[in-house]
Formats: structure tokens, sequence, C-alpha cells
């Protein structure tokens, strides 16, 4: 189970990773189309990354909190990669959205 869990949170971290590029390839080119000379905060890239790198941190240590209750038990590393797995996914459903968004 624990082996099905990981290869479950690869695959999703893969397919994350893919829809990462193609968004951020969207929100590069967004910022490429910003008037500067109005607003001169932060672009889309930027703003996203500093977002895809705080819910990086968040997964690991929310799905590490919900491993606790098995620490040390032979189902934390399931649990915890379930976790990683549901939320990555959820996050690759996010990115995709915002390619859509005006």
């Amino acid at each position: 189970m624990n082996q099905c869990a990981a290869r479950d949170y690869a695959e999703a971290d893969k397919a994350l990773n893919a829809q990462w590029s193609r968004t951020a390839d969207v929100m590069r080119e967004r910022d490429r189309q910003l008037d500067r000379d109005y607003d001169d905060r932060p672009g889309y890239f930027e703003t996203l990354l500093a977002a895809q790198r705080a819910w990086l941190t968040y997964r690991d240590k929310h799905c590490a909190s919900e491993g606790y209750l098995y620490r040390g038990g032979s189902m934390e590393p399931m649990v915890v990669s379930g976790c990683k797995a549901k939320l990555t996914e959820q996050r690759t459903s996010q990115l995709a959205e915002l390619m859509s968004a005006e």
C-alpha cells in the first residue's frame, strides 16, 4: 500500500510539474502585456511563483502533520503520500483554472 501511495503521489507530482510549466508560460505572456507605466506591482509570474513556493511548503507541512497520527507506524508513509497526492491534484486543477482566468 505504501508503494501504491508513493506511485500515486509521483504521478500527481509529474502532472503538477507539466501544468506548472504551461501556466507559468501563460503568466509570463500576460506579464509582457502589462502596462508598467500604469502599474509597477509584481506581475503575474512573480506572484504565481511566490504562491507556488508557499503552497509547496504548506503541502509538505500539512501532510506531515496528517502523518503524525501514525508516526513511526507502517501507515505513516502511506498517509503522507496519499495526502500529498490529493493536494497536488487539487493544485494542478487550480493552476489550470488560472490559465483561463482573465
